[in-house]
Formats: structure tokens, sequence, C-alpha cells
């Protein structure tokens, strides 16, 4: 009597565009940490800076932006030096727009390593998530040395309350919502690869309709298009929770929709990144 065969690892299609084996991407963990480390190694290895570039870049950013926008914007702020308004906000901003610019590439930068071996493919997007925290964590602890150092100088004000809780959430939400939106654009650029010309003028644009250099405006019409952005609440409540009222405010209605808006999205991308992924080697 044949002896029935028995297998380590069975790969099967999905059945289900709602189909998230999260099981499985825990078990690739080690293939995730390899992913992280080659996002942040390739990147810098053969720099002289190194990873002063992930400071260097917002900070020189700060500093023509000061420039350009201080004389026009840094009325609308009080009790805050624009320089730390502006780097708070960049900071932020540059985050989510990494997730969303890197994560909108994933199918078609990938696709020779989708196309040799398996492994999940949730792994590759949330991989430059991973990276991309933790470049985030080395601009804000740089960015808690400069509020120190403008607080010590009497140049702002800082005082330490239960908002600072939201900050994880704050962090956690702003990835959530660029890899969601950038698994959207990547499984639509697999088809369409005008798309990928047009994401990085979307996002400088969003960024200039965002409160990254400015307040919130108080034109009603504004006001409207702007809170219609789900980031422009983040960053309104990350201002608000560092740098006090005078540079933002907290919006629990706000945090709300920006909630939601990410939940959605994600539940969106999912089904999206489910169908695209079982053809996606037709297209690409």
């Amino acid at each position: 009597m044949q002896q029935e065969e028995k297998w380590d690892l069975v790969v099967k299609p999905q059945s289900s565009l709602f189909d998230i084996n999260f099981k499985e991407v825990w078990r690739y963990r080690d293939l995730l940490v390899l992913f992280v480390k080659r996002d942040i190694v390739a990147v810098y290895k053969q720099t002289i800076l190194g990873p002063i570039w992930f400071v260097l870049q917002p900070l020189v950013q700060t500093i023509v932006f000061n420039f350009a926008f201080s004389s026009s914007f840094s009325k609308e702020i009080s009790g805050c030096p624009y320089f730390l308004f502006t780097f708070c906000g960049l900071t932020c901003w540059n985050y989510f727009a990494e997730c969303l610019n890197n994560t909108s590439n994933t199918f078609i930068n990938n696709a020779s390593i989708f196309g040799k071996v398996y492994f999940p493919r949730l792994i590759t997007p949330l991989s430059i998530v991973t990276s991309s925290v933790i470049k985030f964590l080395i601009q804000f602890v740089f960015f808690l040395a400069l509020l120190v150092y403008f607080v010590a100088s009497g140049r702002s004000g800082f005082e330490m309350s239960w908002y600072v809780l939201l900050v994880p959430f704050l962090i956690i939400l702003m990835a959530f919502l660029g890899l969601s939106i950038g698994i959207i654009i990547s499984s639509m650029t697999t088809k369409y690869r005008d798309l990928r010309f047009l994401i990085a003028f979307g996002v400088q644009l969003l960024m200039f309709l965002s409160p990254v250099l400015m307040r919130v405006s108080e034109n009603p019409r504004i006001h409207f298009l702007q809170m219609l952005n789900p980031m422009s609440s983040i960053l309104e409540t990350f201002k608000f929770v560092f740098l006090g009222s005078g540079a933002g405010t907290i919006s629990w209605m706000g945090l709300l929709y920006s909630t939601v808006f990410t939940i959605v999205s994600f539940f969106v991308a999912v089904v999206i990144f489910n169908k695209v992924e079982k053809s996606f080697m037709d297209t690409v």
C-alpha cells in the first residue's frame, strides 16, 4: 500500500478576495526582516554620510521652505518658531509620502522576485512600511532634540499632557494610510504605467494642500477641502501635541474621519491586492 506523502508547505491559490493569511505572513517574518535590512542598507551603503541623510533631507527641506514661506505663513503661528513648525510637518509628511510612493511600485519593482519564488506577497509592502518607520523614528528623535533646544532657549513652549499617548496611534494611521493607498496604486500600475509619474506629482501637490507648511485655513471652502484630506487631522494633532494650540488643533471628529478612511482604504486595498496578485505577472 502506497504511503501518503506529507508536505511541510502546501501552496494553494486564494479562493477569496478577502482572504489574508496573517499566520503565513508571520511565518515569513525572517524574510520581512531581510527585506527591511535591504531597504535601509542598500540605499546608503556606498554613501559618505550614510544614515545622516535620514535627518539631512528634512533639515534641508525645512531651511528652504523657511526662506520661501516664513514671511507668509509664520504670522498665523503663535508660541512656536516657524522652523520647528515646518520640520514637524515635514517629518510626518515625508513618512506618509515615502510609504505611499515606495509601496505604489511594489509589483513593478519586485516582478522578477515574484516570478521566481513563492512567499506571501504582502511581505513586500509591509517591509517598505517597516523600513520607513525606522527612518521616521530617527527623524523624530532629531525633532525632539530640536524641540528641547528651542524650549531650553525660551523660544518655544511645551507642556507634557496625556495627548502624547496619541503619538503611536498617529504613526500607525500614517503607516496604514500610506500602505493602503500605495497598494491600490500599485495594483493599478501593473496595467497603467503612467500612474507612476502622476503619483509623484500628486503627492507633492497634496503636500501644499495639507497643513504641513501652514495652519488649516479659516476660509470655510478651503477648510472643507483641506479636511477632506485624511492626513490633515493627523498633522494638526501631531503639531498640537508637541507645539501647542498655537501650531495645531485637535479634532476628534477629524481623527475619527481619518481612522475610518484608513480602515476602509485598507479593506479596499486588500481586495484589489488579492485580485491583482493572481494575474499581475501576465501584465507586468
